[in-house]
């Protein structure tokens, strides 16, 4: 298993997956600041369910749900240097993902309960997103060879 902190050193699978992760991640929250990618983009809100803003016309975002992505796709590339914590990022990340779907799924959409925001897309996504990051971190982190 290779877990130096080098940059030139090579990644594993997990390592490159991570990466990946943080970088789409990364470009979510950029594009969440794009008129034009971003439709209503003059009622991004700050944070609460009146920001009617929608990332590609779908996903409701505001300002505090751009920052999240940019954050947590700064913590993906960030986690990338070792195989360890590149496997913590995609499964805690992952599993952070399905508690905002159990989230999303609870709360009313109109109520101040959603802060964030998110909207029925947005929970079918953080399903996908959950399921998905946690299947690569069991099923990468069992081969730890490295990639060149």
């Amino acid at each position: 298993m290779m877990t130096t902190n080098r940059a030139t050193a090579p990644k594993t699978r997990l390592q490159t997956a991570s990466q990946a992760v943080g970088a789409v991640f990364l470009l979510v929250g950029i594009l969440g600041f794009i008129p034009g990618i971003t439709s209503n983009y003059d009622s991004l809100g700050f944070a609460g369910h009146g920001s009617e803003a929608l990332l590609l016309g779908i996903f409701q975002v505001s300002v505090l749900h751009n920052i999240v992505h940019l954050l947590f796709g700064a913590a993906g590339i960030l986690m990338a240097r070792t195989h360890s914590q590149a496997r913590n990022f995609l499964l805690y990340g992952g599993i952070i993902y399905l508690v905002l779907w159990l989230y999303g799924l609870l709360i009313g959409h109109d109520t101040p309960a959603n802060f964030v925001p998110v909207n029925s897309a947005d929970n079918w996504l953080h399903l996908v997103l959950g399921l998905g990051m946690i299947a690569l971190a069991v099923l990468l982190s069992r081969n730890t060879a490295t990639r060149r």
